[in-house]
């Protein structure tokens, strides 16, 4: 009988851990598809609704992206796509979409306004003062939704005592290899998170990216504005509703979030700035995520045990079982065929991703938009310049 060592056995923990978890995700992606069900207000009952889509440049698939909530099958909503700059290449695309669904649907708003170093709250309170109506969905610009987006993000709002409604997402378009990289990301680790989380109240949530609720209770926990030094606005958002007795309603409904990196670079940036942000929101459940790991430890025990067949076998069965539970949830539970397609990858972007876990822990600074801020302990965001 082998007999391991100290450190091969804190190797095998987070290998069981994750493999178990991975299960336990495939399980909970299953059982959510099952009880998910649409609700559907009476005709006539659908309150106004007003879209805010902040833009940043000109992004791939981005007017695909836009023309996607001007098609709402949904009775009188608003759609207000704001940039903060007025030579930004953007502008042109957004005038025609414009002109093509008319003023009363459509409204473009160039607002250069400041009120923290969060550029998407800066860039939402600009849209925000063009909103007509009470009820306000946030949709990313790289967020592409069906024409039932609305009322399925809508409808629950019905119930009083709902602060917020966010739908999940998956990734699409990742068409090099480190936008593969990108794309599991989302729809390997993220995607399977947000269901087991949303599914077994182990913790709660706020997507930004997707997210609708009331005016006033935007304006209850202090509105954009209390929001925009973050780094984690929408966590931040999600955690003052909660506070104030409200309830968040997560649909297991997906919308699509397109990739879009220029160079290997951006998406190693991102996976650190997702980490960040993790560690900003959560510290405690930051530190525990490392448990949840399999392949890169199940690695390190093979290298350990100096690939005898014992390593070899425990690195083979955790590899196959994280690519098993995996490809059977983006087969059954999000339809993600592009994403069973770039599977062969999921084991490098693990071991990426365990790399710039720990890059995470002692990087003080974060990169927004080519501006680099000190994140400080509450989640905040300082620019450098002003820390010094």
């Amino acid at each position: 009988m082998s007999v391991y060592t100290v450190a091969e056995w804190l190797c095998l923990i987070p290998v069981i851990v994750g493999s178990a978890y991975g299960v336990a995700c495939l399980v909970a992606a299953l059982r959510c598809k099952s009880v998910g069900r649409r609700q559907v207000l009476a005709e006539g009952a659908w309150p106004k609704v007003t879209i805010l889509k902040p833009v940043h440049g000109l992004e791939k698939g981005l007017e695909a992206n836009l023309r996607s909530v001007c098609l709402q099958d949904y009775p009188d909503f608003q759609v207000v796509f704001s940039v903060q700059r007025r030579n930004d290449p953007a502008i042109p695309l957004l005038q025609r979409l414009q002109r093509e669904f008319g003023m009363e649907r459509v409204t473009v708003a160039i607002e250069e306004r400041r009120a923290g170093s969060n550029g998407k709250i800066n860039n939402l309170l600009g849209g925000l003062v063009h909103a007509r109506h009470d009820v306000l969905v946030i949709s990313d610009s790289d967020i592409r939704v069906g024409p039932d987006y609305l009322k399925t993000i809508v409808a629950p709002l019905a119930d009083p005592d709902v602060g917020y409604v966010c739908t999940l997402y998956k990734a699409v378009g990742g068409d090099r290899w480190f936008e593969k990289l990108e794309l599991l990301t989302m729809n390997a680790e993220f995607l399977p998170n947000f269901v087991f989380a949303s599914l077994t109240g182990a913790s709660t949530f706020c997507l930004g990216a997707s997210t609708a609720l009331h005016r006033k209770t935007l304006d209850a926990i202090g509105g954009l504005e209390a929001l925009a030094d973050y780094l984690v606005e929408d966590f931040e958002m999600g955690r003052r509703i909660h506070a104030l007795g409200k309830k968040a309603v997560i649909l297991p409904y997906l919308v699509d979030t397109v990739v879009d990196l220029k160079i290997p670079a951006q998406w190693w940036g991102h996976q650190v700035y997702w980490d960040q942000n993790n560690r900003a929101a959560r510290p405690g459940a930051f530190f525990s995520t490392v448990t949840i790991k399999p392949i890169p430890f199940a690695m390190l025990f093979a290298v350990l045990r100096v690939g005898d067949p014992v390593g070899l076998m425990v690195f083979a069965v955790t590899v196959a079982v994280r690519l098993a539970t995996m490809a059977g949830m983006m087969r059954w539970y999000s339809a993600d065929r592009e994403g069973v397609r770039s599977l062969a990858w999921l084991p490098v972007r693990d071991v990426a991703a365990f790399l710039s876990w720990i890059f995470a822990l002692v990087k003080k600074t974060t990169v927004w938009r080519g501006q680099t801020f000190v994140l400080t302990r509450d989640g905040r965001l300082v620019a450098q310049e002003a820390s010094a």
